[in-house]
């Protein structure tokens, strides 16, 4: 077991993680630890206030984790187009590294992070993806058209209300990155090489 401690706050804010963490919580740190060789600082930051990491925990492992029609590599594509689009640098670092690492293309990562519009996408990830871009730059435009588009491309109602979901969780987790100067671990950039 190893124990989290405040060596450094992830974010701006003086909002020291509790200490000790409950039993459950360093079993999920150390997990953590286990699989990715790191807690990630966005973690750290939430857990102020076990009650908060453990919405947001919840909120993320459904849309990122759960069951769904869109694959894990696509939800975290979604990821980083809409942290492109909001300039967040925690998730593009955290999440193009994500996306390097489940393609296998570290190029589709870094094309991802750059502009969508270059990567060799197939017809219904660039659809995915537009939808997403046009869901963080202008949601009370979308219509049924766009949604149509979805469908047209092999998406199911469920699909989109996916596609809506993990589009709207980073609209918001990029707007508190950004507002508390959460910083990306240092493992992530190791993990670019």
């Amino acid at each position: 077991m190893t124990a989290v401690t405040n060596q450094t706050l992830p974010t701006a804010l003086d909002l020291p993680i509790v200490d000790p963490l409950p039993p459950e919580t360093q079993k999920y740190f150390d997990i953590c630890v286990e699989k990715l060789g790191f807690v990630p600082n966005v973690l750290k930051a939430y857990a102020f206030d076990i009650d908060k990491l453990n919405a947001f925990t919840a909120n993320y492992n459904d849309l990122m984790l759960g069951d769904s029609g869109l694959s894990k590599l696509e939800r975290e594509m979604i990821a980083v187009v809409v942290s492109a689009i909001n300039k967040c640098f925690y998730c593009l670092v955290a999440h193009g590294a994500a996306v390097r690492q489940m393609s296998g293309n570290p190029q589709l990562g870094e094309m991802l992070v750059m502009n969508y519009r270059v990567a060799p996408l197939d017809e219904r990830q660039r659809a995915m993806l537009d939808f997403a871009a046009k869901m963080t730059t202008a949601s009370t435009e979308i219509e049924e058209p766009d949604r149509q588009r979805l469908r047209d491309v092999g998406f199911s109602d469920r699909d989109i209300w996916d596609i809506a979901n993990v589009t709207g969780f980073f609209n918001m987790s990029n707007r508190v990155a950004s507002a508390t100067a959460m910083a990306p671990n240092d493992e992530y950039h190791a993990q670019a090489r």
